[in-house]
């Protein structure tokens, strides 16, 4: 176990703590918005609140392992030697990273063969980035952790060219309303994305106390990528729930 001043300890599981919170607050906005936006749009809502939810689940169960791996008495932390299991935090990427591209096709209302088509493409492509990524973010070699990192970018990037090449026709084709939102909803996934691989490699830049780092950033970077994403994903629906004459 890495080994944490009181402040690192402190700082870390605050993020973990707030950012539990703030996915369970948006779970309940996302659910209970859901009669806000009309019947086409819904499920894009569900799947919305499905990922901050699991992704709360899985924030709570990281807080619980932190706690238990580490001690801390009158300021001075020590190590208990139960393992953080950083497993939570990947297994929870494997569900809802893949949800995220979906949640964005959903709420576009594409054809029915253009939907399942995207969504397997890139929800496949978002599943082998995660699963490529876990060996090297588990690895104690500076060398094994770039090597799989590098493989990791490889569906990331194509996740990106699809974003900013083979959505741009569908978005044409979308309301003048909710051209805008959606978008800023591809730039945010990718922008937010852009940041997991950079905080990847803050143990190999040799970044002072790197793993306190690296929790914080993902963290910063799930509150982005999970419920701002998701706000927008609600706008984008309501936006296009009244271009389309619903009215709440």
């Amino acid at each position: 176990m890495d080994l944490l001043t009181f402040g690192e300890f402190s700082i870390v599981y605050n993020s973990f703590s707030f950012t539990f919170a703030t996915m369970m607050a948006a779970t309940l906005f996302f659910w209970l918005n859901l009669g806000s936006v009309a019947a086409a749009y819904r499920p894009a809502l569900v799947v919305t609140g499905l990922v901050t939810f699991i992704a709360a689940y899985h924030y709570l169960q990281i807080l619980i392992s932190f706690g238990n791996a580490y001690d801390v008495t009158n300021g001075v932390v020590t190590a208990t030697g139960k393992e953080f299991n950083v497993a939570y935090r990947y297994v929870d990427w494997l569900l809802t990273v893949p949800l995220l591209l979906i949640e964005l096709i959903l709420v576009m209302k594409l054809t029915q063969s253009e939907t399942v088509k995207k969504a397997t493409l890139l929800g496949g492509a978002a599943a082998l980035m995660i699963i490529l990524g876990y060996p090297g973010e588990i690895a104690g070699d500076m060398g094994t952790r770039q090597f799989w990192w590098a493989l990791s970018m490889i569906p990331f990037l194509y996740i990106v060219f699809s974003l900013v090449v083979g959505l741009k026709s569908s978005i044409t084709e979308q309301p003048d309303s909710a051209k805008g939102l959606i978008k800023i909803a591809s730039l945010v996934v990718i922008i937010s994305w852009s940041f997991y691989p950079i905080v990847y490699l803050f143990p190999n830049l040799g970044i002072e106390s790197a793993y306190a780092a690296v929790e914080i950033g993902y963290s910063v970077a799930d509150i982005i990528a999970k419920a701002g994403f998701g706000v927008l994903i609600y706008m984008i629906a309501r936006r296009k729930s009244e271009a389309e004459g619903f009215k709440a």
